[in-house]
């Protein structure tokens, strides 16, 4: 790509990541007629749990670092002037609180490194598991390995994130939409990069099928996240100008299969797998449930953003995510939960529907 269209790109790019921002922010674009299926789950209450509330403990390890808590701050924003002061706050509170933490979509820096700085983060989060992200996709528009560990050098990463998002691109329209032979470009970005590879959907979720598909390619973390939180085709439609735009994006609200589906069949499928939880997790509870269910992590990407922009900025984050993981570790104590191992073990028996 030459210096002007990469140029051309990184601005109609910019101008698509500021239009996302503002959409999830400013509008309902929450999945219509499909849910995470989490209020369908009730952890199995313990009156008399022989714990001390204070002792609860819900560290763990991710991608060989150690972290508070099992939960994710999911990949949002980049590629854009403001997106960079969102990105560090965070970051900064993603290393307080000791969470791992996954930048937006890199695909514009990859092509205008200028726009770099808006997804470098490690100054202000040296320790935190850190996760790079690119497009699946874009290994069918002349992406290759080089350009993954250049996403993944660029920031310093310990892993890289492929995402995946057939619908989101369908609807949008600058889509990319030759998904035809991604499976075997995975599998040689898995076999050559030198840090894990994540998958993950963008919010319609990845069933057992395909996540073994991807496992068996070498794929060592699988982000289900399923329908119920955001959704992409909605944010597609509010993007749309003309009225077939918006009506066809608009027949997908709910499209997807719900978050707790995704954990508990994929778990099923690939008992050794590490699974991130994530597409409508808004509370510890369900970070809880997520765990309960099969999940190694939960991931929450909204709630997050909403204190990113606050003046407070990272203040912000981490007085919400505190609150997760407060609310986490009220859960597990009325559960009679020591630690995450022991919530894992509830069988989904013990959970009443």
């Amino acid at each position: 790509m030459g210096k002007e269209s990469a140029v051309s790109h990184a601005g109609q790019t910019e101008g698509r990541k500021l239009d996302h921002i503002r959409i999830v922010l400013a509008e309902d674009v929450t999945a219509k007629g499909v849910v995470s299926g989490f209020a369908a789950y009730r952890l199995p209450h313990s009156a008399l749990p022989d714990l001390d509330l204070a002792a609860i403990d819900t560290r763990t390890t991710f991608l060989g670092k150690p972290i508070s808590a099992p939960l994710l701050i999911s990949s949002m924003t980049g590629g854009a002037s403001a997106a960079e002061k969102i990105n560090l706050a965070l970051a900064e509170a993603a290393e307080h609180l000791g969470l791992p933490m996954g930048v937006g979509s890199q695909r514009a820096a990859v092509v205008d490194p200028r726009l770099a700085s808006t997804y470098q983060v490690r100054r202000v989060a040296p320790h935190i598991p850190l996760l790079a992200n690119l497009g699946a996709v874009q290994l069918n528009y002349s992406f290759g390995v080089e350009h993954c560990r250049r996403a993944v050098e660029m920031i310093e990463a310990d892993a890289l994130i492929l995402h995946l998002n057939p619908l989101q691109e369908a609807v949008q329209p600058e889509g990319n939409t030759n998904f035809k032979g991604l499976l075997a470009k995975i599998e040689a970005v898995c076999r050559a990069l030198e840090v894990p590879v994540v998958v993950k959907e963008v919010g319609n979720g990845i069933g057992a099928a395909d996540a073994r598909r991807l496992y068996d390619c070498g794929v060592q973390v699988i982000d289900v996240a399923g329908a119920g939180g955001t959704s992409w085709s909605e944010v597609e439609r509010f993007r749309q100008n003309g009225d077939q735009g918006r009506r066809v994006a608009g027949a997908f609200a709910d499209w997807g299969i719900p978050t707790t589906e995704c954990i508990r069949t994929v778990r099923a499928a690939l008992p050794a797998v590490t699974i991130i939880g994530s597409g409508g997790v808004r509370s510890g509870v369900d970070v809880a449930k997520a765990i309960a269910l099969g999940a190694d992590l939960a991931g929450t990407a909204k709630p997050a953003l909403v204190g990113a922009i606050d003046e407070r900025g990272a203040e912000a984050v981490v007085a919400g995510l505190d609150a997760f993981i407060r609310e986490l570790r009220v859960a597990m104590f009325c559960s009679n939960c020591a630690d995450l191992a022991a919530l894992r073990a509830l069988s989904l028996a013990s959970l009443v529907g």
